[in-house]
């Protein structure tokens, strides 16, 4: 016997996990009306309510979808060349870009009103060129369906493995304005994508989607809702999308917790999960390190903050009184560069390695809420190296001093996210150990800000994973639009006289 939900009472205790229980507050019980829906996350007990309109919105954008994705196969890959550039080129056009950029001036203001960061959520003119850039890097791309990957001859018959398009895409994302370009990526391999959006950056995506991805997707003759907006502010619309099985891929990029409890709505709903959470780069320095080029490099990894900057850098001791100071010289040029100061966190026993002007200073942090005057240095307890700094324009690090690389190998293995580190040396030999030892999808020797999909691999991305959870199955850690397709199999037989 089934019935359906229509109040919760305060107290009401919800078995989740198969032997738990969470029990409703009085806040949600007063707020959960007729028509709304309660989604319990079997991972945590968390009880996510969505109010009815919520749902509402997010269904009508998958359904969208989903049907143009059932016409999308009947749309000639010339026209998703064109959306491309049509796409491009109204972000191009300056009379566009003017009420995109006011709509996101507004957006800015407001989370500056709210304590919100606004590192990301400038549309820049530098986001506005790589925007367009990453656009025309998928209309130049080869068509990403019917793509042969393999075929095997038989006597009389073969098959040929195929590319084939997955389906509806979900993509909950911060506030990125720049990852509208990547979000349209699916479509070139024959997807139709919904995308949410952080309320901070709501009203810069309506301004994008008005005058130049709806104009776009006209303009080409693509379906109607072949990539579309949840017009929605409340986290409940994502929630309410990522537990839709109309879904055939659900993508979430942003903090680590939320994006956590996405991929668990989303998995118990028995939708396949991509997470991009979690990040803050790693470097490693090793006694035979050339002093200049690491000076260099670290402070290349430290001119803005997002997922591959540098968080954690590794100093062996045997080079510490040489390196250290160099570090923190490299640290503080970077915060020169914005007209700021830096900040560091030391793991504890390394403070030694500090001048008394460090260890007995103060200096302004740019918070999101304003300036801080804080330590120049903190202790860190090591059980917290996997925290990553979310600064605005103040740098801020962990700088950690270890007894060899095998040390700092294992901390990262055992505290970072699993993400993004570099080793300088000048030994190759210790290069091919630490690449055979470190647990990380992206491992470079030098500055860590490489870790990028269009900057590295010329394909805009959906986002970076790292292995925090565990390694991915056949696929890499940078998640494309032509990463995201199925394989079908086609038989054609030449001689009908075949059997078994």
């Amino acid at each position: 016997m089934t019935s359906r939900l229509e109040t919760l009472s305060p107290g009401q205790v919800i078995p989740f996990g198969g032997d738990r229980a969470a029990t409703v507050s009085p806040k949600l019980a007063e707020a959960f009306q007729p028509g709304d829906r309660l989604i319990v996350v079997q991972e945590t007990g968390d009880l996510l309510h969505i109010p009815s309109k919520a749902a509402a919105i997010a269904a009508n954008a998958v359904g969208r979808a989903k049907a143009a994705f059932d016409r999308l196969s009947d749309v000639a890959d010339a026209a998703i060349t064109a959306f491309y550039e049509a796409f491009a080129a109204r972000l191009e056009d300056d009379a566009v870009w003017a009420k995109i950029d006011a709509a996101n001036a507004a957006d800015v203001e407001r989370a500056k009103a709210r304590g919100r960061s606004t590192t990301r959520l400038l549309a820049t003119p530098a986001m506005r060129a790589s925007m367009i850039e990453g656009l025309r890097q998928w209309r130049d791309s080869a068509a990403g369906r019917d793509r042969l990957i393999e075929r095997v001859e038989h006597a009389g018959w073969n098959v040929e493995q195929v590319t084939a398009p997955l389906g509806v895409v979900g993509f909950v994302f911060e506030g990125r304005p720049n990852v509208f370009a990547d979000a349209t990526g699916v479509l070139r391999t024959g997807n139709t994508v919904v995308f949410r959006i952080g309320s901070d950056a709501l009203g810069t995506a309506r301004a994008i989607t008005e005058h130049a991805l709806d104009p776009a997707l006209d303009e080409a003759g693509l379906p109607e809702g072949a990539a579309s907006l949840i017009d929605s502010a409340e986290h409940a619309a994502g929630w309410a999308m990522f537990s839709d099985k109309r879904l055939a891929l659900a993508v979430a990029r942003g903090s680590g917790a939320a994006v956590a409890q996405l991929g668990a709505v989303a998995r118990q709903s028995g939708i396949p999960v991509s997470l991009h959470g979690t990040g803050g780069a790693w470097m490693v320095v090793d006694a035979t390190a050339d002093a200049a080029r690491f000076a260099a490099v670290v402070e290349t990894s430290l001119d803005r903050k997002v997922c591959n900057t540098l968080n954690v850098c590794c100093i062996v001791e045997k080079r510490a009184a040489e390196l250290v100071p160099l570090f923190l010289e490299a640290l503080t040029k970077a915060a020169d560069a914005r007209g700021q100061q830096p900040k560091l966190h030391v793991v504890e026993g390394s403070e030694v390695w500090l001048s008394q002007g460090w260890l007995h200073r103060t200096v302004t942090v740019q918070r999101p809420e304003g300036p801080s005057q804080e330590p120049a240095s903190e202790s860190l307890p090591i059980a917290d190296l996997g925290r990553e700094w979310e600064w605005e324009d103040s740098p801020e690090v962990t700088l950690a001093v270890v007894e060899d690389v095998a040390q700092a190998v294992a901390l990262f293995n055992q505290y970072s996210p699993q993400f993004t580190v570099s080793l300088v040396s000048g030994d190759p030999a210790a290069h091919e150990r630490f690449y055979q030892a470190v647990n990380a999808p992206f491992v470079g020797d030098g500055f860590t800000r490489w870790v990028d999909g269009q900057y590295a691999l010329g394909r805009p991305e959906l986002g970076l994973s790292n292995w925090e959870h565990g390694r991915l199955f056949a696929r890499g850690g940078v998640l494309s639009g032509d990463g995201v397709f199925t394989i079908r199999a086609r038989v054609r037989q030449t001689d009908p006289k075949v059997r078994r």
